[in-house]
């Protein structure tokens, strides 16, 4: 997995902390996106330009999450 070098500590889903090693100054494989899966849905859900550039936080990436905010 690799990784853009995030500074921005919000979710751009939620708003809400995402909790990203990266952005927090740790090493990226302390994150907990890299033993997380697969969230798919919910990096769909982020506009083509900020795939790969920001990063979401663990309650958005939960499917059941993504499909609840999909059908509002």
């Amino acid at each position: 997995m690799t990784h853009a070098c995030p500074t921005d500590k919000l979710c751009p889903l939620c708003g809400g902390d995402n909790a990203c090693a990266i952005a927090n100054g740790q090493a990226a494989e302390s994150c907990w996106c890299w033993n997380a899966g697969t969230f798919d849905a919910a990096l769909a859900a982020l506009p083509q330009a900020e795939r790969g550039q920001r990063c979401i936080c663990a309650l958005c990436a939960l499917p059941a999450h993504t499909d609840h905010k999909e059908t509002q």
